[in-house]
């Protein structure tokens, strides 16, 4: 399919998949996009979470520590989730009640397995670089329409760090001109976006605010062999421990200036261990090392709206976190002058917000419309991101 006529559709039914840092599975949102930059509507029609079996999770996880694995295993991730992913689509618009034949398009994030946004040393060059894996062919055969993925090198071709992606439809969706707001996701690391009233592209603002849900998941499972704290229920019969504060709070990343972008990398392992060591050393209980960690979270997220020098009147929050009781009641206590909602009380949804983000990414894309905002990725001029595979 050539891309004039898909862009000159009146309508366009499009999937976006999402597999985030989190690992825990696969989101597919399928939504009619009309329009595209300022004057895009989109609406969301059926959304499904296909998680992963503790195998293939347990495997990304080791993966994305970086040191394990190897050519053959990342091949072989990679068309494995490309299947997953097809699998969800497919899965998808039977609940929607769309033929494959009615899809017109498809954004895919894929997985990202490895992320290095600062310059490292390699082989005598230095090199930045990221990694998305889930090969997209097996979507464009059965769909036999473009599949836009690979969205992330492009921006750091042009000195960006490929990240935070999602802060671009959000100024096309949540932008007001009444009001001073953020939007925050919390998946396995967390992101913001500061909107300011009537705001331009250039005025927008985003970055990673740190981890989200990344350590509170380890937390969980290495005291109780869960894989997330449910709502939250186990940090909250806990509180705060001094100690643990003390050190969350010289974090290197937290201390950082934006722009900037965080992940596995850094929130990794090592850093879980010195967490459970610190904890064990000083006699603080699971429930207040979770409670903790979770004020960390919400803490690291309130620095980034200190530093954002807005007054806000709203702080939407969506992803997985926005379900953590613990996370929700450390925001509202420490942002009293502003209110605080998750996506289902602003009216929409916390669960498929990334996912509806990719499809949005791709519509831009066979526009040739600039899809990714400089203030978020710290890149030194916008570009059009993604791959195409007709």
């Amino acid at each position: 399919m050539k891309l004039q006529p898909l862009a000159d559709k009146k309508e366009r039914v499009v999937i976006g998949l999402m597999s985030g840092t989190s690992c825990d599975g696969i989101d597919a949102a399928l939504v009619r996009i009309s329009g595209s930059h300022t004057s895009i509507k989109v609406k969301e029609e059926a959304f499904i979470s296909l998680p992963y079996e503790d195998a293939v999770r347990n495997r990304l996880l080791a993966l994305v520590k970086g040191s394990e694995g190897g050519s053959r295993e990342l091949t072989e991730m990679s068309f494995l989730l490309g299947h997953l992913f097809l699998e969800a689509s497919i899965a998808l618009c039977g609940k929607a009640g769309v033929s494959k034949e009615e899809v017109d398009l498809i954004g895919s994030h894929g997985h990202t397995v490895f992320h290095i946004p600062d310059p490292a040393e390699y082989l005598g060059y230095t090199v930045r670089g990221t990694m998305q894996i889930g090969d997209v062919g097996e979507l464009a055969e059965y769909f036999s329409c473009p599949v836009v993925s690979d969205f992330r090198t492009r921006d750091f071709a042009a000195g960006g760090m490929g990240a935070p992606l999602v802060p671009y439809t959000e100024y096309l969706l949540y932008r007001s001109d009444e009001f001073d707001s953020a939007y925050q996701n919390i998946g396995g690391i967390g992101n913001i976006t500061i909107l300011r009233k009537g705001c331009s592209e250039d005025e927008v603002r985003a970055f990673d605010t740190g981890p989200g849900n990344v350590l509170l998941d380890a937390l969980i499972s290495h005291y109780t062999g869960k894989p997330y704290d449910e709502g939250g229920a186990f940090a909250l019969k806990g509180r705060i421990s001094p100690v643990l504060k003390e050190f969350f709070l010289s974090d290197e990343y937290y201390r950082k200036a934006p722009p900037k972008t965080t992940g596995r990398e850094y929130y990794n392992g090592a850093y879980v261990e010195k967490i459970l060591h610190i904890a064990s050393e000083n006699g603080v209980s699971p429930e207040d090392t979770l409670r903790t960690a979770a004020w960390f979270t919400a803490e690291c997220i309130r620095s980034a709206v200190e530093q954002s020098h807005v007054t806000l009147k709203r702080l939407t929050v969506a992803g997985g976190g926005s379900h953590n009781g613990a996370i929700m009641a450390s925001l509202k206590e420490m942002l009293p002058e502003t209110e605080v909602l998750t996506g289902e009380e602003a009216g929409f949804s916390s669960d498929s917000k990334e996912a509806v983000a990719f499809a949005i990414l791709a519509n831009e894309t066979i526009f040739g419309r600039v899809n990714v905002l400089t203030g978020a990725s710290g890149a030194r001029h916008g570009s059009v991101l993604g791959k195409i595979q007709l």
